[in-house]
């Protein structure tokens, strides 16, 4: 589990690459999203895959 930092710096990151709404997922769907947005995934769809909703 992330640190209270780490996971402050995961939505940090997800907020910054256009992920909305990132405050209200866990640590592992903010890895898995930016995972998929670094593969060149929009950022909707990767939220959207992240929390499992595709």
């Amino acid at each position: 589990m992330a640190g209270r930092d780490e996971l402050h710096d995961l939505r940090q990151r997800a907020h910054e690459a256009g992920i909305q709404g990132s405050s209200k997922m866990s640590e592992q769907q903010l890895r898995e999203a930016l995972k998929k947005m670094g593969k060149g995934a929009e950022p909707m769809i990767a939220k959207r895959e992240a929390k499992g909703y595709l």
